[in-house]
């Protein structure tokens, strides 16, 4: 058995107001199923990071064990060529014959090893790869985020490969799967790091029960510190009393004062102003420990959107479509029929590459939010009503680059609500004066997801919109839909928010 373990460790990027890791200190087992979860930019991927060597920073992180990374980069000169030729270019003394058995544990034919790597699917690549990793001997693995773009039977697959390893890190927002694949998990907590026994749902009850203990020590804390407070004020209000008294008197109203009262007059102020004093720091420690009560809970801030209501019940009617591009043999999806109604939740759900975006699209191009594309050939009927407003958030995010003034500007966006929406999902205010093409993958996600919640429309059109995304965000929008029940037509593999926001499913 072996151990990684890190001591006082402390990181922080160049130019950033705020260290990613502060004085941090855990151990880890290099034979657990370790699931690591956190919000977006907390340092999930640096940590990674530190493991491997690639970055370095202050204090001692000691591992036992070599470590290796996923997913390997693949070079573009890479992507011309098959698996086979390059695979020991990405893993130092790959054998073949190792990585074939992997994959057939990942139900895949060997056969994908000897095609061009750019001509296989998401998730064949996904599998060759993560066959490469597990090809070796020894190493302790470091797995982020395997499951983005994957449709839900290659998530399976792959779901079902990694419960029957272990020794591993697995950055993961998928919770079905960290529920899978998991006996430990990892957090990387808004100001401490902790390591529990148990896959996500038992952190996640766990979570509940320490942050409503936190709630109520909290509480407790509160009215002990009005009482101090009050005690404070009447003892200091007594001082103050019994100082102005200490020179001067009546000596026909207080006849039996004399000078020499005056010192037992001091004496007794001073004692009082004492007790005020001693007050006071009970109250100071009282704040401190009910501070450092609530410095891990995750709190999910409320959201908004303002879903319009149109005129017609029917927004958009598909039926009998069949969509081809040029140049294909095959229809992308063939005889697709069903409707979208006001206030319905309709889920595409599909492998990958089956028609779920190109529809989106065309309902897109139909509403004319997107320009006609010519390559796309389509039979059947596609309609959506007149006047339809849609908010739209595609899969994609290359795209986005310049400042948030910039795409707030050019999305007419109140640019004080906009980052309000953002704090609320997380993003630090540090991130506002950087360039949106320097965000992570997850900060875009959220860029725009902000800017749909802040446009009022009659449907909205998600292509994948949680990819990347973190968990706890991914609750948060779960609750968000569910109060403001707005009418959508989604993409989405994460199989649990799709369950528990769909009211409808379309079956690719």
């Amino acid at each position: 058995m072996s151990q990684i373990r890190a001591d006082h460790l402390t990181f922080s990027y160049e130019g950033s107001a705020e260290p990613v890791f502060d004085d941090a200190s855990f151990t880890l087992d290099t034979d657990w199923k370790l699931g690591l979860i956190g919000r977006n930019g907390k340092g999930k991927t640096t940590l990674l990071r530190l493991l491997t060597g690639e970055l370095s920073g202050r204090g001692t992180l000691s591992k036992s064990v070599p470590v290796s990374y996923f997913p390997y980069a693949v070079t573009a000169e890479q992507m011309q060529q098959s698996a086979a030729e390059f695979a020991e270019e990405l893993r130092k003394g790959c054998e073949l014959w190792r990585v074939i058995c992997e994959l057939s544990e990942l139900h895949e034919d060997s056969e994908i090893l000897y095609r061009p790597f750019d001509t296989l699917s998401f998730g064949q690549r996904t599998k060759v790869l993560l066959a490469v990793l597990f090809s070796g001997d020894n190493d302790f693995l470091l797995i982020d985020e395997p499951t983005n773009h994957l449709d839900v039977q290659a998530r399976r697959a792959v779901q079902q490969y990694l419960s029957s390893k272990k020794g591993f890190i697995l950055v993961s927002h998928d919770r079905d799967l960290l529920d899978a694949c998991t006996d430990h998990i990892l957090v990387l907590n808004r100001k401490t790091i902790m390591v529990q026994n148990g896959n996500f749902s038992c952190w996640q009850e766990n979570q509940k029960r320490r942050d409503q203990f936190a709630e109520a020590e909290n509480e407790k804390h509160r009215k002990q510190i009005r009482r101090l407070r009050q005690a404070a004020r009447q003892t200091a209000e007594w001082a103050e009393k019994s100082e102005r008294t200490k020179i001067g008197f009546d000596p026909v109203r207080e006849h039996d004062r004399c000078i020499s009262t005056r010192s037992f007059i001091g004496a007794k102020t001073k004692k009082m102003q004492s007790r005020v004093k001693n007050t006071q720091q009970r109250i100071d420690r009282e704040i401190a420990e009910q501070e450092g009560l609530l410095q891990d809970i995750e709190e999910i801030a409320a959201l908004k959107m303002t879903p319009l209501k149109h005129h017609k019940e029917t927004l958009v009617t598909v039926r009998d479509c069949t969509l081809q591009y040029a140049g294909n043999s095959a229809p992308v999806c063939s005889g697709l029929t069903f409707q979208i109604r006001q206030g319905e939740r309709i889920a595409l759900h599909g492998a990958n590459g089956c028609g779920k975006s190109t529809l989106m699209r065309l309902i897109l191009q139909t509403a004319g939010v997107l320009p006609p594309d010519d390559t796309l050939t389509v039979s059947g009927i596609c309609e959506t009503a007149s006047g339809l407003i849609i908010s739209y958030v595609p899969q994609d995010t290359s795209f986005l680059h310049g400042s948030i003034p910039e795409f707030c500007e050019a999305r007419r966006l109140d640019r004080s609500l906009f980052c309000t929406v953002l704090r609320r999902l997380d993003l630090s205010r540090a991130q506002f004066h950087k360039d949106i093409s320097e965000f992570s993958e997850g900060q875009k996600k959220k860029v725009l997801i902000a800017a749909s919640l802040m446009t009022p429309a009659h449907l909205y059109i998600w292509d994948e919109p949680l990819n990347f995304i973190d968990i706890f965000s991914r609750m948060q929008i779960e609750t968000l839909i569910d109060a403001c029940r707005p009418t959508m037509l989604f993409a989405e593999h994460d199989s649990r928010f799709r369950e528990n926001i769909a009211a409808e499913t379309v079956c690719f």
